[in-house]
Protein backbone atom coordinates (compact mmCIF):
# COMPACT_ATOMS: atom_id res chain seq x y z
CA UNK A 1 0.00 0.00 0.00
CA UNK A 2 2.92 2.37 0.78
CA UNK A 3 6.49 2.60 -0.51
CA UNK A 4 9.12 0.96 1.70
CA UNK A 5 10.53 4.41 2.53
CA UNK A 6 7.20 5.68 3.87
CA UNK A 7 6.61 6.14 7.58
CA UNK A 8 3.38 4.18 7.07
CA UNK A 9 4.93 1.18 5.29
CA UNK A 10 4.97 -1.21 8.25
CA UNK A 11 1.54 -0.27 9.60
CA UNK A 12 -1.26 -2.79 9.64
CA UNK A 13 -4.11 -2.29 7.20
CA UNK A 14 -7.47 -2.89 8.87
CA UNK A 15 -11.04 -3.03 7.58
CA UNK A 16 -14.12 -1.38 9.01
CA UNK A 17 -17.51 -2.58 7.79
CA UNK A 18 -20.26 0.03 7.86
CA UNK A 19 -23.80 -0.88 8.95
CA UNK A 20 -24.70 -0.89 5.24
CA UNK A 21 -22.07 -3.56 4.55
CA UNK A 22 -19.47 -1.35 2.88
CA UNK A 23 -15.92 -2.46 3.71
CA UNK A 24 -13.59 0.49 4.28
CA UNK A 25 -9.85 -0.21 4.47
CA UNK A 26 -7.65 2.06 6.57
CA UNK A 27 -4.17 2.14 8.06
CA UNK A 28 -3.93 1.77 11.81
CA UNK A 29 -2.52 4.64 13.82
CA UNK A 30 1.23 5.22 13.85
CA UNK A 31 2.76 5.97 17.22
CA UNK A 32 5.95 8.00 17.34
CA UNK A 33 9.01 6.19 18.63
CA UNK A 34 10.99 7.72 21.48
CA UNK A 35 13.59 9.80 19.66
CA UNK A 36 16.35 8.97 22.11
CA UNK A 37 15.87 5.26 21.39
CA UNK A 38 16.78 5.65 17.70
CA UNK A 39 20.41 5.01 16.73
CA UNK A 40 22.17 8.32 16.10
CA UNK A 41 23.93 9.04 12.80
CA UNK A 42 24.92 12.53 13.92
CA UNK A 43 23.68 15.98 14.80
CA UNK A 44 23.30 19.16 12.75
CA UNK A 45 22.78 22.78 13.66
CA UNK A 46 19.88 24.62 12.04
CA UNK A 47 21.04 27.57 9.94
CA UNK A 48 19.03 30.53 8.70
CA UNK A 49 16.75 29.76 5.76
CA UNK A 50 17.31 26.02 5.95
CA UNK A 51 14.38 23.66 5.45
CA UNK A 52 13.92 20.23 6.96
CA UNK A 53 13.77 18.56 3.54
CA UNK A 54 17.14 20.13 2.72
CA UNK A 55 18.63 18.75 5.93
CA UNK A 56 17.19 15.32 5.15
CA UNK A 57 18.59 15.40 1.60
CA UNK A 58 22.04 16.39 2.88
CA UNK A 59 22.22 13.94 5.78
CA UNK A 60 20.00 11.02 4.73
CA UNK A 61 20.24 11.33 0.94
CA UNK A 62 16.48 11.77 0.42
CA UNK A 63 14.43 14.91 1.13
CA UNK A 64 11.29 12.81 1.68
CA UNK A 65 12.91 11.19 4.71
CA UNK A 66 12.48 14.37 6.79
CA UNK A 67 10.01 12.41 8.94
CA UNK A 68 12.91 10.35 10.31
CA UNK A 69 14.45 13.55 11.68
CA UNK A 70 11.08 14.46 13.20
CA UNK A 71 10.91 11.05 14.89
CA UNK A 72 14.45 11.37 16.25
CA UNK A 73 13.59 14.75 17.76
CA UNK A 74 10.13 13.82 19.11
CA UNK A 75 8.51 16.40 16.82
CA UNK A 76 4.88 16.29 15.77
CA UNK A 77 5.21 19.53 13.78
CA UNK A 78 8.21 19.55 11.42
CA UNK A 79 8.34 23.34 11.15
CA UNK A 80 9.10 23.60 14.88
CA UNK A 81 12.43 21.85 14.34
CA UNK A 82 13.78 24.64 12.13
CA UNK A 83 12.10 27.58 13.88
CA UNK A 84 15.12 28.28 16.08
CA UNK A 85 18.37 29.15 14.31
CA UNK A 86 21.19 27.32 16.04
CA UNK A 87 19.00 24.48 17.31
CA UNK A 88 20.74 21.10 17.38
CA UNK A 89 18.88 18.32 15.55
CA UNK A 90 19.43 14.61 16.03
CA UNK A 91 19.86 12.75 12.74
CA UNK A 92 18.97 9.07 13.06
CA UNK A 93 20.56 6.15 11.27
CA UNK A 94 18.06 5.24 8.53
CA UNK A 95 16.21 2.04 9.41
CA UNK A 96 14.54 -0.30 6.94
CA UNK A 97 10.80 -0.42 7.68
CA UNK A 98 8.92 -3.68 7.88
Amino acid sequence: MFEHTSRYYALEVATFTTPGGLAVRYVRRRFLPHGESLPLLGEVTVTEGERLDQIAARTLGDPEQYWRICDANDAMRPQELIATIGALLRIPVPQVEG
